[in-house]
C-alpha cells in the first residue's frame, strides 16, 4: 500500500468522524433520536432507563451504507 491510498483512507476516515460528530451535535439538541416512536423508556423513582431500538436501528443502516461506500471506495482499482 502507498501513501497515497494510505493519505485518501486517512482523508475519509476524518470526513466521516467530522459528519457524525456534526450529526450528534444537530441530533442530541432536537432530541430526535430520543423521541422516536420505538423508544422505551422505564421511569421509576431515582431512575430512568431509556432503551432506543428504532434509534439504534436507523443508525446501524446509516452506519453500514456508509461503511460499503467507504470500502467500495479504497477497493477500486
Amino acid at each position: 500500500m502507498d501513501f497515497q491510498t494510505i493519505g485518501r483512507i486517512l482523508l475519509v476516515i476524518g470526513v466521516v468522524i467530522v459528519l457524525v460528530g456534526l450529526a450528534l451535535m444537530l441530533f442530541g439538541r432536537s432530541g430526535f433520536l430520543s423521541n422516536l416512536p420505538g423508544t422505551l423508556r422505564i421511569e421509576g423513582q431515582g431512575f430512568t432507563c431509556v432503551f432506543p431500538i428504532l434509534a439504534s436501528i436507523v443508525l446501524s443502516i446509516l452506519l453500514t451504507v456508509v461503511l460499503n461506500i467507504i470500502i467500495r471506495l479504497i477497493n477500486r482499482p
